[in-house]
């Protein structure tokens, strides 16, 4: 059997029973593995005990998924404490994972809280009022909302033309599920806007940093892979990109 590529996912600091343990959502690995058709291992957030440098010349490429927590303020240039939860140590791992990828020429992949993180890793800042402002869509579902219930919430987003998803969708917009708080404020220099949502936020946006491409969206392809294309095509991206393909 030929060798698959590995991804690497990082992993969250979330509290088990009494314990911290290093965690990955299964519905990230899973969709990954199954519809990029790579191997995956889990970069631990333990900034104090690895630095990314060390890890991702093993791998072929890396993905920074959702989670529940938020990127500090500080991080992007906000004096404001924020609402939380908070995990300091990922916010730490993930700007080395980001400047590490870059360097090794590594493909870089983001979905949710990861595609805000590479843009405050590459220079640009959040806003925290993506579910609350009068000026934009409600881009999260009512707090009151079934788990299930808040993966329906959607709402279009227009890809930018000649863009790498418009290309491979073949189509001028999607229908996205939106499961955010918090939202691009300002795009990072180096980043391409490739979806907008019909607010005018960024949703989407690429780069070819060192030559490997960089590709990151604020919805969540991950959730109910099966069956679904538009999500599926994502991972297909991926696993283009981890082949050198992209």
């Amino acid at each position: 059997m030929s060798a698959r590529p590995v991804l690497g996912i990082i992993a969250c600091n979330r509290t088990v029973g009494t314990e911290v343990a290093q965690t990955v959502i299964n519905r990230y690995a899973t969709a990954a593995m199954r519809y990029a058709d790579c191997a995956a291992l889990i970069i631990p957030s333990l900034p104090d005990h690895m630095h990314a440098r060390e890890i991702v010349g093993r791998l072929d490429g890396v993905l920074l998924t959702g989670t529940p927590s938020n990127v500090a303020p500080a991080l992007y240039g906000d004096p404001a404490e924020g609402e939380g939860p908070f995990d300091p140590d990922r916010d730490r791992m993930m700007i080395e994972l980001v400047e590490a990828t870059i360097a090794a020429q590594r493909p870089l992949f983001g979905i949710c809280r990861g595609f805000q993180e590479i843009n405050v890793a590459l220079g640009g800042t959040l806003r925290r009022d993506t579910s609350a402002s009068d000026e934009l869509l409600h881009h999260h579902a009512p707090d009151d909302a079934a788990f299930d219930a808040m993966f329906d919430h959607r709402h279009k987003v227009d890809l930018v033309e000649g863009g790498l998803l418009a290309s491979a969708y073949a189509a001028p917009s999607l229908e996205v599920n939106s499961v955010h708080y918090q939202g691009i404020g300002a795009l990072a220099d180096s980043l391409a806007v490739e979806a907008r949502a019909p607010d005018g936020l960024v949703e989407a946006y690429s780069a070819r940093p060192n030559g490997a491409p960089l590709l990151a969206v604020q919805w969540h392809p991950e959730w109910a892979t099966d069956g679904d294309d538009q999500s599926q095509t994502y991972f297909h991206l991926l696993g283009r990109a981890l082949r050198g393909e992209l």
